[in-house]
Order: C-alpha cells, then sequence, then structure tokens
C-alpha cells in the first residue's frame, strides 16, 4: 500500500468511527453552551463533515514516500505554515545568554536528590524578564541523567514542596508582579517518583518568560528580543505560546552545559495552554526527546476542524486568548476548512520522537476524542519514519493507556493532571528513554 494511500486508508476508517454511536468511547454527549457569546456543541451528531490536510502531500502535490522528502521539504513547509498562520514566528536564541547558579548540588528530599537554581537570562545585559530554573537529579546518579522538564502556572517555591527553593514571583490578577505565597501549593510536581524511576525533574515558571494577559507582550521577551542590541534579531510577529516556547529552548540550551544532565534525552510537559506550548516548543527543537502535553486541546492535540468543545472562534475571541497566536489566526474562526494546518500536522511535526497525549474524559471542552483523532492521522508519518503510531482505530477507555511511538491516555475525570498519571507518564518515560541504572 502507497503512503497516499496508507493515509487516507486512515482517514476513511475515522470517518466511519464519526458515524458510529460508541465513536467516542467514554465521551458521552452532553448538553450544548455558550462561552464568550460563542455557542459550544457536545453533540457528535453535530459536528459535521470535515477533510484533514494530508501531512504527506506536499504544497505542489507531491507525495512524500521516503523520509529525506518529509525532512527536507514537507515538514519544512508545515512549520512555515504553523509560523504563518498560528504561532508566529520565534527568532533564534541570543548569544551570549547570561546564567547565575545560586544554589548547586544542595541535598534535598532526605538526601535522595541534589538540587539546583539557576537564573536564565535573556539578554548580555537587561535582567529581566529572566527565569528561574529549579530541577533535582537522583543524588546516586553516576553519570548524566535524563531530565523531565515542567513549564508550570506558577513559581517554582509553589510547585515543588521543599523549603530551600527561593521565593520567587508570580503575576497576580490585577497584572502585578508579586512575592509567591510559600504557604498556597499549586500545580505540584511529583518529584521523589520521578527521581525514584532514575529521572531528574526541572520546573519553570511561565510568567518569568512573559505574563499571561493580553499586554504582557510589553512586559515579556518578545518585547526585549524586539530590540536588536539584546542580541536576537526580532523575527516577529508571534504569540505568547510561541515565546513560552522558546524560554523552553533556552532551557535547553543551559542543560547542554551541566554535565550531570544527559541533554539529549530531555523531554518537556505542560497543561492546558502549556499543553499547546510543549507541542510547538517541540516541534519547532528537535533537540527536546520526548513531549508530554496534558489536556491541551483547541490549538494543541485537538483537531480544530472538529465542532466540538473549544473551537477557534472560542480560543481567540477579543475577551479571551487571541494574544496567544499569531495576528490573523483568529480570522479561521468562522472558515476552519481554509485553516492549511491541524492538529494532527502539529503531531506529525514530532515524528520520529514520542510523543504522550494524556487527557481526561470528563474534560469536553478539550474533546478528548479529538485528541485521539489526530494522533490517529499522525501515524503514518511516524510509520513512515521507522516508528509506532496508536496501532489502534479505537479510543481506548479511560485508564487503559497505549505507550507507543504516539502514546494516549485517558483517565477517568476532568481538565489537568490526576495523581493515577503520574504512573503513566513514568512509564512512558523509562519506555522511550530508557534510563540506566
Amino acid at each position: 500500500m502507497s503512503v497516499k494511500s496508507d493515509f487516507q486508508s486512515g482517514l476513511l476508517v475515522m470517518a466511519a468511527v464519526l458515524i458510529t454511536s460508541s465513536a467516542a468511547g467514554q465521551i458521552a454527549d452532553a448538553p450544548d453552551d455558550s462561552v464568550a457569546g460563542i455557542p459550544v456543541n457536545y453533540t457528535e451528531a453535530e459536528i459535521g463533515d470535515y477533510n484533514l490536510p494530508d501531512p504527506l502531500i506536499c504544497r505542489d502535490g507531491q507525495v512524500v514516500d521516503n523520509p529525506e522528502i518529509w525532512s527536507g521539504k514537507r515538514r519544512p513547509e508545515i512549520c512555515a505554515l504553523f509560523e504563518q498562520v498560528q504561532f508566529g514566528h520565534a527568532p533564534p536564541g541570543p548569544e551570549p545568554i547570561r546564567y547565575q547558579v545560586f544554589d548547586s548540588g544542595t541535598s534535598a528530599f532526605d538526601g535522595k536528590a541534589k538540587r539546583t537554581q539557576v537564573t536564565i537570562y535573556f539578554s548580555k545585559d537587561a535582567n529581566e524578564p529572566g527565569m528561574d530554573l529549579l530541577y533535582y537529579i537522583p543524588a546516586d546518579a553516576g553519570k548524566p541523567v535524563p531530565v523531565l522538564l515542567y513549564i508550570a502556572f506558577t513559581a517554582n517555591s509553589m510547585v515543588v514542596d521543599d523549603p530551600g527553593i527561593r521565593q520567587g514571583f508570580i503575576w497576580n490578577r490585577e497584572h502585578k508582579k508579586v512575592p509567591a505565597d510559600n504557604g498556597r501549593r499549586f500545580d505540584q510536581l511529583n518529584v521523589p517518583a520521578v527521581l525514584a524511576r532514575g529521572f531528574g525533574v526541572a520546573t519553570v515558571y511561565y510568567g518569568d518568560i512573559e505574563p499571561d494577559f493580553q499586554e504582557g507582550a510589553a512586559l515579556g521577551v518578545r518585547n526585549l528580543l524586539a530590540k536588536p542590541e539584546n542580541g536576537s534579531p526580532y523575527a516577529g510577529p508571534w504569540g505568547a505560546i510561541a515565546a513560552w516556547s522558546w524560554g523552553l529552548s533556552r532551557c535547553l540550551d543551559y542543560f547542554e552545559r551541566d554535565g550531570d544532565v544527559d541533554a539529549g534525552r530531555v523531554a518537556i510537559m505542560g497543561i492546558s495552554r502549556l499543553g499547546k506550548t510543549v507541542l510547538w516548543a517541540g516541534a519547532l527543537d528537535p533537540r527536546f526527546a520526548l513531549i508530554i502535553p496534558v489536556c491541551s486541546g483547541e490549538s494543541g492535540a485537538a483537531l480544530s476542524r472538529r465542532n466540538y468543545g473549544e473551537t477557534i472562534a472560542h480560543i481567540t475571541a477579543p475577551a479571551r486568548y487571541h494574544y496567544w497566536f499569531v495576528p490573523g489566526y483568529q480570522e479561521y474562526a468562522d472558515k476552519v476548512d481554509l485553516l492549511p494546518v491541524d492538529s494532527h500536522m502539529l503531531l506529525a511535526m514530532l515524528a520520529p520522537r514520542p510523543v504522550l497525549l494524556v487527557t481526561g474524559n470528563t474534560d469536553k471542552w478539550s474533546d478528548p476524542y479529538g485528541e485521539f483523532l489526530a494522533a490517529l492521522a499522525a501515524g503514518p508519518v511516524y510509520r513512515l519514519l521507522g516508528k509506532e503510531g496508536l496501532n489502534t482505530d479505537k479510543m481506548p477507555p479511560a485508564g487503559v493507556p497505549v505507550l507507543n511511538d504516539i502514546g494516549f491516555y485517558m483517565h477517568d475525570g476532568g481538565h489537568g493532571l490526576v495523581p493515577s498519571d503520574w504512573d503513566v507518564i513514568l512509564d512512558f518515560l523509562v519506555k522511550h528513554l530508557q534510563p540506566e541504572n
């Protein structure tokens, strides 16, 4: 079977699945809703027909039937389209970049870990914005270890329960930068569980890179890099998601200088809008070895062409999150069929690296079934590169993981991580990054 017919067969399978009552597995229909004055559909039968762009057919019609055409022609085409219509074009990393290590190799977690804290500055002169990177490696590691890098919604001192972490700063609801409250824990990482499996674990606060509100670009890395004297030519326009993704790559720049970290085995993970962020970071930066987007939904891992849950119209509404994206993305709100890309192509750009989609069966807004269908449609690219796709056209029920090169796991619950997700995430990391004990 040719590559082209293989992909088209996959689309036919999806079409057949869509029209059956059991199509969404654990995702039952629900009453319609409205967000930002825009109707929200939660009924599979009301989705309508759609056609996905074929990731294995170039814009000039050439069929991608070998890895060389994919990497040399089609993948760059797809990347350029995402930059043009969705995320924007970020500049390269600045040279030189500055690091201030203020805590190095300190014993933590009852002697099970060594803790390091470093501030990464984004220009050779300016001190703001700059981000605090916190990471731990197993205390008994005798050689460089793989690391799970987590981009968080709050400061490091609120993400990890460790009194030795320097108190950070957060952006509050009034758009002011204030000290983080060490007494309040949020968005916590299970550091001991990760260490026990032979991995290091790291975290950064996305607000250190750029604050998450419409005026945030003036206070973050995009404004800094718009000034040529700060070491990197402005390539704009680019949205907030591209800015946060850019910051993750600067963490990897630092890890490449650290002999305790195996920089060739760094995984990235984020939730919701930060799930979208790690997808785009992984697509742009092939140095990231593995990607875990959690409940990334619309404009992340879920198909935009499905009229289910959040849509482009919702996410780019003036009162919501249009600033995450390149100007003009909202023009596809009422003509999504003209969008030259979709989420299956974003997933395909990660190939041949492993990706694990984590979602929840009650998180209808993020469309778990739309994420599954995108993973299914990315499968032909993975197979072209000698890797495994989902190897099933039926979405597994909640609690049953698929841990292939394209992985999928749906917990019984809603938006975000639940405690049981950690076992699946760590199994996926061990299977694909294989830390040596």
